[in-house]
């Protein structure tokens, strides 16, 4: 079970990690707080003080078109906004 699934690079979460020192990754939806702690300190060598998880709802859409209405969902997401120690860094785009 892969916990880190991808960062989160939006204007939101690069002001965050700028003032805040607040990094933010999309991760398993079953993972917690110990183990996107563990896997976070393990893939990218800092040490973690906080961690806290958002749980995203889908979005529901419906489409009327020639053939009739179309029903749609996107996707459950959990995110995870992890707090570095003081002094600590993440480099998201060394990596690209």
């Amino acid at each position: 079970m892969s916990i880190l699934i991808k960062p989160i690079i939006t204007e939101k979460a690069t002001a965050d990690s700028e003032l805040r020192n607040c990094y933010t990754f999309a991760v398993n939806t079953k993972a917690n707080k110990v183990e996107i702690k563990k896997a976070v300190e393990a893939a990218y060598g800092v040490s973690v003080e906080k961690v806290r998880t958002i749980n995203v709802r889908p979005d529901r859409s419906t489409k009327f078109t020639k053939t009739g209405i179309q029903h749609g969902k996107t996707n459950a997401v959990k995110k995870a906004i992890v707090q570095l120690a003081e002094g600590e860094m993440i480099d998201l785009y060394a990596n690209m």
